[in-house]
C-alpha cells in the first residue's frame, strides 16, 4: 500500500487561484508552445463580467464557483529529505475555488474601419 502524505502550511500562507476554461483551441505563432508566454489581457467590468483580449479579439465570461474545490499540490520527493528511505509527501500550495468560463466565440476587435472612397 501507498501512502501519500498531504500537509498544509497554514491559512494565512496558502493562495486562491482561479481556473480559465477556454472552448476550442489557442495555437501560438512560435513552434516553443504557449508555457511561459503571453496569452492576453484580462479585464472586469463594472459589473465584474471577466473580459478577454486575445490579439485582436475579445471574449466575454462569466465567473462560476466550483461545487468541489480543487488543490493544487507540490510534491516533495525523497531527494528533498536528504534521506533515501523517506517516502514521498505533497504539500498543499493554493486553493482552486472559483473558475472562469469563457464558452462564446471570440468577437473581432475594430477600431478603424476605412471609409470607400
Amino acid at each position: 500500500m501507498v501512502q501519500i502524505v498531504i500537509s498544509r502550511d497554514g491559512a494565512d500562507g496558502l493562495a486562491e487561484w482561479v481556473l480559465m476554461e477556454l472552448q476550442g483551441e489557442i495555437e501560438a505563432r512560435c513552434s516553443t508552445g504557449l508555457a511561459g508566454n503571453l496569452l492576453g489581457d484580462l479585464h472586469y467590468t463594472r459589473e465584474g463580467v471577466p473580459v478577454l483580449i486575445v490579439g485582436h479579439h475579445i471574449l466575454y465570461g462569466k465567473v462560476v464557483h466550483l461545487e468541489k474545490p480543487f488543490a493544487v499540490l507540490t510534491k516533495r520527493g525523497a531527494r528533498d529529505h536528504g534521506s533515501p528511505g523517506a517516502a514521498a509527501q505533497y504539500l498543499v500550495t493554493a486553493l482552486i475555488k472559483t473558475k472562469l468560463l469563457f464558452k462564446t466565440r471570440p468577437k473581432p476587435i475594430i477600431t478603424s474601419v476605412p471609409k470607400k472612397v
